[in-house]
């Protein structure tokens, strides 16, 4: 009769944090999918834009002022950002607790700048192809935004239910940290294009 060497693994974690964690993965595809949506929107811009004899068409360069505060806004969100992915990983749940609350007034300080971004393009989203395109890709990003904001409320106010206190929920936590970081990133690449392209 032939033995079979068995292992007991009912000890190991069913949950882990970065790479090791599928839902890691999930989100990596997830930002992979975002971004080509965001390649090909800057596409289309400067597809428009090579097209167009002046650019921007019929319209002057977008007001800088409230996309650099959300710029700023979102640059200064690392800082919390880490810190509670660093928490999150110490399953310290008490700091994630109070850094989640952070991050949930931080993403929501760039939604209500945006209010007031959308007029400063100095045109109205249906004047023309110039119009259209920056709108769509300030739309993009406000849509990005909205869905992380959302996110991290829900994983905020489960952080303080018995839910939160699993190590799954951390994991979740250091997701969306993972997640935030796109949010800035793709803010600063869409800054340059929406704000400086046609100052150039």
């Amino acid at each position: 009769m032939m033995r079979r060497p068995v292992v007991d693994v009912s000890r190991l974690p069913t949950y882990d944090f970065g790479a090791a964690s599928p839902m890691w993965w999930g989100t990596l595809a997830f930002i992979a999918l975002e971004a080509t949506g965001f390649a090909l929107a800057i596409g289309a811009y400067f597809y428009l834009a090579v097209q167009a004899p002046h650019w921007p068409i019929a319209a002057p360069a977008p007001d800088l002022a409230p996309g650099t505060a959300v710029l700023i806004i979102l640059l200064a969100s690392i800082v919390p950002n880490h810190m509670i992915d660093f928490w999150a990983r110490q399953q310290d749940l008490s700091k994630v607790r109070v850094g989640m609350i952070v991050m949930t007034i931080v993403g929501i300080l760039p939604l209500i700048v945006r209010i007031w971004e959308f007029p400063a393009l100095r045109i109205s989203w249906d004047q023309n192809a110039y119009g259209s395109i920056v709108w769509f890709l300030l739309g993009l990003h406000t849509s990005h935004l909205l869905t992380d904001v959302g996110d991290t409320i829900v994983l905020a106010v489960l952080m303080f239910t018995q839910k939160g206190t699993a190590g799954r929920r951390l994991s979740d936590v250091s997701d969306n940290a993972f997640y935030w970081d796109f949010v800035v990133v793709s803010w600063a690449v869409l800054y340059l294009v929406i704000y400086w392209t046609p100052r150039m």
